[in-house]
């Protein structure tokens, strides 16, 4: 009996050498940044280790998921620092080990982070989202952005049910990014400037910095509703769409983002539609949240502008003027509202100009042709000053210049013709 208890010593003592060689030899292997051959070197000894103490099995998934990491191979790394974890680190590492493991799980983060943002340069979507939910299950609290990234990834990739998946989770978490943004103004430059925190706390104490303040980000939570809405939508699930954008505006019923989502929302799904009555019913909703959305942002000018559009379609021209007016007046260079104002106010032509070539060649008829023929040119000139308004923020619009032109012919006003012709003729 005694003779066998020593055998096993024997063997015992064998193995521990075996396994302190091995880690040696793959210790010197990192140490020259011989990542492939300490790989191997890791594959040939895994059994021999991960058969003996902790402290030695600590030392094996240490190392790799630190030459894993180097590798590329991320998901062994993400594993081989778990098993690290439940091993009781700090007490079964060697001293020279512990400070790098405590930065471990940050210069993986980190390495996955950095190879799905070159994915992402490379449009290989698809494979950053994968890897920016690695990075987001390191660390659920702390990495939740990268879950979002990780959505937006997987749009960009088609994957509509994945990014799904990941919005509707990010919604469910009320999730919304808001960070604070730290600001201080140059008092030699009178420039406000954005700063770390650290900056900030330095600055703004600083006779060359004043006004020190601090701001926030936008929050993202209107966009992730309005993605999982567009992605409802695209798979034919209006009723899913509505439901989850209205479920949204409950929650934060005065954000006009999350109202601007929906207006959008509805006009999508008009869009989309076969059924003039379905097209009318959801126009008509876009039309109200527009209405209402003006109520809370009167000063938004490409509010009134979508509510101009909505209104000339359905032959309300009195009103889509004078969206379309209200439009300018917030936003004076506003090109594609003085085109629309000056298309709503021609509307009348098309039945003058029926009226006028349907007449007779009696004393009435000519009367009336009279008649209408100064009608016609009121609303030419109710045109012209909008579009030389027009011309000055935006003195190479073709459609514009040709407008004008034309107008300016049926006017009779021969030296503004020319002139207009020849800048046209000068463009092309």
């Amino acid at each position: 009996m005694r003779n066998i208890v020593c055998i096993a010593l024997i063997a015992l003592c064998f193995n521990v050498h075996a396994q302190k060689k091995e880690l040696r030899k793959i210790d010197k292997l990192v140490l020259e940044s011989f990542w492939e051959e300490a790989k191997d070197e890791l594959e040939t000894s895994k059994s021999l280790i991960l058969s003996s103490e902790d402290k030695y099995k600590a030392q094996f998934y240490f190392y790799d998921a630190k030459v894993s990491n180097e590798l590329k191979d991320f998901k062994n790394a993400i594993n081989s620092l778990n098993n690290l974890n439940k091993l009781n680190p700090n007490s079964n590492l060697p001293t020279k080990l512990e400070l790098e493991y405590s930065n471990l799980g940050i210069v993986i983060s980190n390495s996955v982070v950095n190879s799905a943002v070159t994915d992402n340069q490379n449009s290989n979507f698809l494979d950053a989202a994968e890897k920016l939910i690695m990075a987001y299950e390191m660390d659920m609290d702390k990495n939740i952005d990268y879950l979002y990234f990780a959505a937006g990834s997987a749009v960009n990739g088609k994957d509509y049910d994945l990014s799904l998946e990941y919005y509707v989770k990010l919604k469910n978490m009320g999730y919304t990014g808001i960070v604070d943004e730290y600001f201080v103004t140059n008092n030699e430059t009178g420039v406000e400037e954005k700063v770390s925190q650290t900056e900030y706390d330095l600055l703004k104490s600083s006779k060359d910095y004043s006004n020190p303040r601090i701001g926030q980000t936008e929050s993202r939570f209107p966009e992730i509703v309005k993605n999982i809405a567009l992605i409802y939508v695209q798979q034919g699930k209006n009723d899913l769409a509505e439901a989850a954008i209205k479920e949204a505006r409950e929650i934060q019923p005065d954000d006009v983002s999350l109202l601007l989502n929906e207006a959008d929302l509805y006009i999508r799904i008009s869009n989309n539609s076969d059924n003039d009555e379905d097209r009318l019913f959801y126009r008509n909703k876009f039309k109200t949240l527009m209405e209402k959305a003006i109520e809370l942002d009167p000063d938004n000018g490409i509010l009134y502008y979508n509510l101009g559009v909505i209104y000339a379609e359905q032959g309300e021209l009195v009103l889509a003027k004078e969206k379309y007016s209200q439009a300018i007046k917030l936003i004076p260079d506003y090109v594609d509202a003085y085109l629309n104002l000056v298309s709503v106010i021609l509307e009348d032509e098309v039945s003058i100009v029926d009226e006028m070539n349907s007449l007779g060649t009696s004393k009435k008829d000519n009367l009336r042709y009279d008649e209408l023929k100064v009608k016609r040119e009121d609303l030419y000139r109710e045109c012209v000053p909008l579009l030389e308004e027009l011309l000055n923020v935006s003195p190479t619009n073709i459609d514009a210049l040709n407008t004008l032109k034309n107008i300016y012919g049926v006017l009779g006003n021969n030296e503004a013709f020319m002139k207009i012709k020849a800048k046209i003729e000068e463009l092309q």
